[in-house]
């Protein structure tokens, strides 16, 4: 057996303990893209003859991914747990971390915004509780745990920006919320996260795209991250978070698929008047018309629709 780029697999290593595996192999596939717009990047594994799979925003997430589990299996002949599909000792430390956790729960993104909210809602104009409430219902996008059937992603960050609302702490969602208002509040991460790279670059996605895909306006950027740096810098303030992870990463710039409305272009017959108009600088520059002749000319061919 071997992995997806021919690294031969380690082969058995001895028993394990029930549950586990190292003699079946672990064979890695190659990495993906799936069709998924967040996180488009596919890496599958099989433990035991049972497939195991995780996804990433970047290849190169995916590829790092890939090589800790190469590691784990060929380097240091970890076995792997079979149900979950994860190296010994990654099963072992989210055991540690979850009993080290056990005295209090981990403050959880939901709460953390809804409690940052109501401090500030009062005083805030309406204005700005707007913008408050959009740049935080993107990052609940990303602050989400995703399954079979996580509802839809417009569902999700609706019943998020009804949920911190205030005045509707403790009252039922509406009838057509329901289920993603259960999901937002049961299967949303813990704040923490939000230092966890590959988090934190989906956050960033959410905060600079629309839920179609294309990229936010530039207005609309600049509004949610203003809203999710404040409350990231209120966690630091209060001890929640130890810095502001958003500090780290700037946005990508992103080409523009904008193209030219025919509407706005002048039509053919004021393109001929505005370049006869231009050439009779050549009665005193004649080489300086034909220049200018010939750079309108282009601008105008450029522009122009081809159909």
């Amino acid at each position: 057996m071997s992995t997806g780029n021919g690294t031969p697999a380690g082969g058995p290593r001895g028993s394990a303990r029930p549950g586990y595996s190292v003699d079946v192999g672990v064979k890695l596939w190659k990495v993906s893209k799936t069709g998924r717009k967040s996180r488009p990047w596919r890496l599958r594994w099989v433990v035991a003859g049972r497939v195991h799979g995780d996804t990433s925003t970047t290849s190169a997430l995916a590829e790092s991914r890939r090589s800790e589990l190469w590691q784990a299996m060929n380097r240091r002949g970890e076995a792997f747990e079979i149900e979950s599909g994860l190296p010994e000792s990654e099963v072992r430390a989210a055991v540690e971390a979850a009993e080290a956790s056990d005295t209090e729960p981990p403050l959880r993104w939901f709460e953390f915004c809804r409690k940052y909210v109501a401090g500030r809602w009062r005083t805030s104009a309406a204005k700005t509780r707007e913008g408050m409430a959009d740049g935080l219902a993107a990052v609940r996008l990303a602050m989400v745990k995703r399954g079979d059937d996580t509802p839809e992603d417009e569902s999700l960050r609706l019943a998020f920006r009804w949920g911190i609302v205030p005045a509707n702490e403790g009252e039922d969602p509406p009838a057509e919320l329901k289920a993603a208002y259960h999901w937002v509040t049961t299967a949303d991460r813990p704040l923490s996260d939000m230092a966890d790279a590959e988090v934190l670059e989906d956050v960033v996605y959410r905060v600079s795209y629309k839920l179609d895909g294309t990229p936010a306006a530039g207005d609309t950027y600049k509004r949610r991250r203003r809203a999710l740096n404040a409350a990231l810098e209120h966690a630091v303030a209060t001890g929640e978070l130890p810095e502001n992870p958003l500090q780290r990463i700037r946005r990508k710039r992103v080409g523009s698929d904008d193209v030219v409305d025919p509407r706005v272009l002048v039509n053919a017959a004021q393109a001929r008047q505005l370049l006869t108009a231009v050439s009779y600088v050549g009665s005193w520059d004649r080489c300086r018309g034909r220049r200018l002749v010939a750079f309108y000319a282009v601008l105008y061919y450029a522009g122009a629709p081809t159909c």
